[in-house]
């Protein structure tokens, strides 16, 4: 409860009704603008698949998936983590041209998240969204050309909601400011990677550190990633500013998906070279898929910073502590 804490003179700007309104809003809004940014098609997308497709995202490689069976089917079913890979197959399977790409609905549930509070839930709904690209557009500035037009569809997604509510403010810079995981632990290296971002955040208002899941110089990692999604050296994190809250928000994890190459190399890094005998990676590994570029924007946390709430149970249907909500309730903060 110690990180539940409620600003001195927090007013929520909005009802419960009209916050569920202006949910819609932002999100209707939001996702059109980003498939019209990077020539997105929207389509469907699972919430379960099989244990052996070896499609599911590790995320940092502990977190369980919640797992079932099914009556009808052999075999063992888990809920997704993200899309990573799946997305990856997809375009492939339905024929997408070069320099187009997809984004779905992506639901899941993170039941070892280690901590509920303000900014994390079991419960994660995202954009899962990928884009195809020339295995010679696999380079910083490329990624850097993607990260501005994700910022410019948040920048008008402000604006318009802003428009809709006036009595909301306009939170974003009129830039991103980009740093690598490794310049941004030069910069403070008496800090945690969190205080970091809680620095850099601070200081430039919205920040993409990018190069996640390599090891720094310091022997530690800024984060950890999967090592067969992403390219280490080519992602990264959008995070923003979020003054209610004090601290740093992340919105977006994205980066240009693992070649053939550093598919072989951030396996063998991770130890994890029994994965190349499943269809995923045999089929990246054989150069059967395309080269992608795709990751997760979430849809609560663009919500509670557009709408500057302070919880992320006040834009989301989840489950908390009891505990949790009465000490927000106590203030008129309702969850949904």
């Amino acid at each position: 409860m110690k990180k539940c804490i409620i600003p001195s003179g927090y007013e929520n700007k909005l009802s419960l009704f009209e916050t569920e309104v202006s949910i819609k809003k932002v999100k209707d809004f939001f996702q059109n603008s980003i498939a019209y940014e990077l020539n997105l098609t929207r389509i469907s997308a699972p919430l379960f698949l099989s244990d052996t497709s070896g499609l599911n995202d590790n995320l940092n490689g502990y977190e369980r998936p919640v797992g079932f069976d099914i009556k009808t089917i052999p075999g063992e079913f888990s809920v997704v983590h993200s899309l990573a890979k799946w997305k990856r197959m997809a375009l492939k399977k339905y024929e997408f041209p070069m320099h187009a790409g997809l984004y779905a609905d992506m639901n899941a549930i993170r039941r070892d998240e280690d901590e509920l509070d303000p900014l994390h839930s079991i419960y994660v709904d995202q954009w899962d969204w990928e884009l195809i690209i020339k295995k010679e557009e696999r380079n910083l500035e490329f990624l850097k050309k993607i990260v501005k037009r994700i910022f410019r569809s948040l920048q008008k997604t402000e604006k318009y909601i802003n428009r809709e509510y006036p009595l909301l403010s306009e939170k974003l810079p009129e830039d991103i400011f980009f740093i690598t995981s490794q310049e941004l632990e030069d910069a403070y290296p008496d800090l945690t990677p969190k205080e970091r971002e809680n620095a850099i955040a601070k200081k430039y208002k919205a920040v993409f550190i990018s190069q996640i899941g390599k090891i720094l110089k310091s022997g530690e990692k800024h984060d950890g990633r999967a090592p067969d999604y992403d390219d280490w050296d080519l992602n990264g994190d959008l995070i923003v500013w979020y003054e209610p809250l004090q601290c740093a928000l992340e919105l977006t994890s994205m980066g240009i998906r693992v070649s053939e190459e550093s598919l072989a190399k951030q396996l063998t890094i991770a130890g994890a070279e029994d994965r190349r005998e499943l269809p995923f990676h045999k089929a990246l590994l054989n150069k059967e898929l395309p080269y992608t570029i795709g990751g997760g924007i979430g849809q609560s946390r663009i919500c509670l910073f557009f709408l500057e709430k302070i919880h992320i149970g006040e834009v989301q249907a989840s489950v908390w502590p009891k505990e949790m909500i009465d000490h927000y309730k106590k203030s008129g903060i309702k969850f949904l």
